[in-house]
């Protein structure tokens, strides 16, 4: 008799509750913030109990962290289901610019913030480059992006600038 399908349906009850975790997480931090929410809070708009959200992570910082590079998983596939790239620098671009979770930051947290986007030497960082660099095959292209990117963490733009911006980065610059 195997335990193959027990340890499967185990799995993916860990898969939904760590994603209704860091979906709690993400809705909390674009009401109030990061500084301003607790694991207690993060407990309750997951709907987990304490003991099963300290099962899953050990801290806050933890929740933050896994939340962090699930954010930037998404952003890397995003730009790879685009198709020129342009169009993966605007798909970034619009998903920076108008991340409620961000914006929340830009109010409740903007020092932790900074602190966060100016750490290049973060993992998440260079797997985010990779992907800017496997769409333009420019390296000192990446770096720009990379920095254009960033400076929509702190001043997001418009749909219409997203689209106008990564146009002329592609086409007049190094791309």
């Amino acid at each position: 008799m195997s335990t193959q399908p027990k340890y499967a349906l185990q799995g993916g009850i860990h898969r939904r509750t760590e994603s209704a975790i860091l979906e709690g997480t993400k809705s909390l931090i674009a009401l109030h913030g990061i500084s301003h929410i607790s694991m207690i809070d993060i407990a309750d708009a997951s709907e987990v109990s304490r003991a099963t959200l300290y099962n899953h992570y050990r801290d806050k910082n933890a929740v933050l962290e896994a939340l962090v590079t699930l954010e930037v998983e998404k952003l890397v596939e995003l730009a790879q289901r685009s198709g020129t790239p342009a169009d993966a620098l605007e798909t970034l671009s619009k998903a920076i610019s108008s991340d409620s979770a961000l914006a929340s930051m830009r109010i409740h947290d903007a020092e932790m913030l900074i602190a966060i986007m100016s750490h290049a030497e973060n993992p998440l960082y260079l797997v985010l480059a990779t992907c800017i660099y496997e769409a333009t095959k420019s390296e000192a292209g990446t770096g720009l992006a990379m920095r254009w990117l960033l400076g929509q963490v702190m001043q997001p733009i418009s749909p219409k600038q997203s689209r106008e911006q990564a146009e002329l980065l592609v086409e007049r610059t190094l791309f």
